[in-house]
């Protein structure tokens, strides 16, 4: 008896390791593409400095002159990073209110009739491709504030203002339903102890429920902002497409992602005017991953409290 017991043993073992080494295997896989990818995106996105001689202090200028034709070549990335920013900065303000008032709502207040419609109502959105929502602002946003807002003295139509409203209720549903989730992880206990202290139900989410999810919340916003900062065709249609640095929300204006896709087809590989769609690139990156940095220490944060 024994000596079946140790026959089956390794074979047992041998089975119970296999699941183990798929799924070594597939995170190795997983991280070499990532990290193949990484280094692909940094090595052309430095050959503008290293391969053509343009200096690094450059990309700050607010010039963009990138055909040798038009006169003196200036790779001035400055407007098109400022535009990301921007745009990401009044999105954030515009959704961030908005999104968090429905999550409190579908998490403290609403029935459960209303919970059942708001979720897959909030899951549809999500899934609305980019174009539907650039077509949109495009028929129906930019002639609103044209038509409307001109009226009052403002010059509105494609602007700055029309991309970040586009861009805030495509990144609504994402905020929403992570601050959903935020404030549906805080104790029930800490809601029962708020109450038998004598609060009301707004004294509660207030002092209580809030600040127990705030870290989550801010981890929402800074999801939603990366998902702004890789959309490219929705803002596209409606931002103006302008290469200048942006001072007010009337101005028309462009952005990394827009610029890239525009002159994709208009350069030659090698060339350093491809050379600096990839430097574009390459400063996108760099601002996700500082995203992703954000998002870890916070959620490092929720961990530990």
């Amino acid at each position: 008896m024994s000596n079946i017991s140790a026959g089956t043993k390794p074979g047992l073992r041998a089975r119970l390791d296999l699941p183990l080494r798929i799924t070594f295997v597939a995170a190795a896989l997983v991280i070499l593409m990532v990290s193949v990818l990484l280094a692909f995106i940094a090595w052309n996105g430095v050959q503008l400095f290293t391969k053509s001689g343009v200096p690094v202090l450059q990309i700050f200028s607010p010039t963009w002159q990138p055909d040798p034709g038009s006169g003196e070549v200036v790779f001035g990335l400055l407007p098109f990073i400022l535009g990301t920013l921007g745009v990401m900065a009044v999105a954030a303000l515009i959704a961030t209110p908005l999104s968090v008032g429905l999550a409190l709502f579908m998490a403290e207040v609403a029935p459960d009739w209303a919970r059942r419609i708001t979720q897959p109502a909030m899951e549809v959105f999500v899934g609305i491709p980019s174009v539907v929502y650039g077509w949109l602002g495009l028929t129906i946003l930019v002639p609103f504030l044209k038509s409307q807002l001109g009226a009052f003295g403002f010059t509105l139509g494609f602007s700055w203002f029309a991309g970040s409203l586009v861009l805030a209720l495509m990144i609504l549903p994402t905020v929403t339903g992570l601050s959903y989730d935020a404030f549906r992880v805080v104790p029930q206990d800490m809601r029962t102890a708020s109450v038998a202290l004598g609060t009301t139900r707004w004294q509660t989410i207030r002092h209580v429920l809030v600040p127990a999810a705030l870290a989550g919340i801010v981890t929402a916003i800074v999801m939603g902002m990366m998902r702004a900062a890789g959309e490219a065709l929705a803002v596209q249609m409606v931002i103006g497409n302008r290469p200048i640095v942006p001072t007010a929300l009337t101005e028309p204006m462009t952005t990394l992602t827009s610029q890239i896709t525009l002159d994709m087809g208009n350069t030659v590989a090698g060339e350093p005017w491809n050379q600096a769609l990839w430097t574009m690139g390459l400063i996108l990156l760099l601002i996700s991953l500082s995203f992703v940095v954000i998002v870890r220490r916070l959620s490092g944060r929720v961990a530990v409290t």
